[in-house]
């Protein structure tokens, strides 16, 4: 279940109700069934937000060091290693007041049960892994090497292994960042924390097992059919539902600042867990400070220009990355396509520039089946993704607004699809033959 606190409030001085993006249709942003002229007023604006694009790939200039700036690098690594800072403790996951805020009781003492309570030994992890077989890696990455475990009782998990060569003693903090934030958070869509390890130079993190690979598999068809459009909706609202649930609904705001697709996990069911939290850091509370200043970590092809400049991180960063993303869910491709020709190899760019220019058809995976209400969905996340890359983070909306959007999109085109079926498999091929 997941466990939620009252979001923070929208300076009105109002209090929002528990949230569930299902009471809204999407109109925070823009109907999404308002036709051409929302449309028209989204591409008005999209030639600043191509321009901002490319700044992502230039040298960050020195941060403004703003009154409004707090916790750097080196303040953080000695909250993480002062284990007296961490928050007090509620098993049940009550309310409680602080400073006149009611919040939820973040669980960090190792007697609780939830989310990281369990303890293992390095005798446990190496059977689990068979003595971490390269026959069970599943995953790598720069944290180290993902492994799939067997417990004794059966459970499946996955085991992240960390590198020992840490020279600069950035894998040690960012170990230690992702087991504090994990040890925070529980949500139907985020991967789920079972507990960690530090042996001798050896440092583990157990988290669950999702069975059905990242998203950019999918997307790259490495397993088997490719998501229809229906299903990357549905992808897509979960991952907002995760990150506003980070952004939100915790004790303390959560940047996870490294959304992308390789750390978007599939169920069978082909249900959305937001994974990686080494890159995790605590953002700033209301009414506190407006950012957080901090060295620039990330991805390139993901990161938020306005970050990638002034080094001041919010919520907002991430809403940056989630509109990449939602243009690489669409078009099937890459954030950078290298072996592309030049106006094509940053995704972003080229797809924003078929937006405004009327030629969003060019934009669509060519896996996905060709029809009205495709075109429909794909035109109105692009305007989402528009609007989620603006190269201030003043204009982007929320990740609350932009779940509240999804839904919108996903209900009109349901509507559509029921009106507009999709062509049967023969004439999918066929279309597939005249495009190319």
């Amino acid at each position: 279940m997941t466990r939620m606190r009252s979001p923070r409030s929208s300076g009105s001085g109002t209090r929002d109700p528990v949230w569930d993006a299902s009471h809204s249709s999407g109109s925070s942003v823009s109907s999404a069934g308002s036709g051409s002229s929302a449309t028209g007023s989204g591409r008005s604006r999209v030639r600043s937000a191509v321009r901002a694009i490319g700044s992502c790939f230039g040298s960050p200039r020195a941060a403004d060091h703003h009154h409004h700036h707090i916790l750097l690098e080196e303040e953080e690594q000695q909250q993480l290693d002062s284990p007296s800072r961490t928050p007090s403790v509620n098993i049940h996951g009550s309310e409680r007041k602080r400073s006149g805020k009611r919040l939820y009781v973040s669980r960090l003492n190792p007697s609780s049960k939830g989310s990281g309570d369990r303890t293992f030994t390095m005798a446990d992890i190496q059977k689990a892994t068979k003595n971490f077989s390269p026959s069970l890696a599943i995953g790598q990455g720069g944290f180290g090497t993902v492994y799939k475990g067997k417990l004794d009782d059966g459970t499946i998990v996955a085991i992240k292994r960390a590198k020992k060569n840490d020279n600069e003693g950035h894998l040690n903090s960012d170990f230690k960042r992702e087991i504090q934030t994990m040890s925070l958070i529980e949500h139907l869509n985020l991967v789920k924390f079972l507990g960690y390890l530090e042996h001798g130079d050896e440092k583990i993190i157990v988290i669950d097992y999702v069975p059905n690979g990242t998203l950019r598999e999918h997307l790259d068809c490495l397993h088997g059919n490719p998501l229809d459009l229906a299903a990357r909706l549905d992808i897509a609202i979960d991952i907002a539902h995760a990150v506003t649930y980070l952004h939100m609904y915790t004790d303390h705001p959560i940047i996870h600042r490294d959304i992308k697709s390789s750390n978007i996990l599939l169920t069978e069911n082909l249900r959305a867990k937001v994974a990686d939290f080494g890159f995790a850091r605590l953002g700033s509370s209301e009414n506190e400070f407006t950012h957080v200043s901090t060295q620039v970590k990330g991805t390139a092809g993901y990161l938020d220009p306005d970050y990638l400049q002034t080094y001041q991180l919010t919520e907002k960063s991430d809403v940056y990355s989630f509109g990449v993303l939602l243009v690489e869910m669409v078009t099937g491709r890459r954030p950078i396509e290298p072996k592309r020709e030049s106006k094509e190899r940053v995704t972003v760019k080229w797809a924003m520039k078929n937006f405004v220019e009327g030629n969003v058809e060019q934009t669509i995976d060519p896996n996905l089946p060709p029809n009205a209400a495709a075109n429909f969905a794909v035109e109105k996340i692009l305007e989402l993704a528009l609007q989620c890359l603006p190269p201030t983070r003043q204009s982007r909306p929320s990740m609350k607004t932009c779940a509240e959007f999804l839904w919108g999109i996903r209900k009109d085109y349901r509507e559509l699809l029921s009106s507009h079926p999709l062509p049967h498999s023969s004439s999918l091929d066929s279309a597939k033959e005249e495009k190319n």
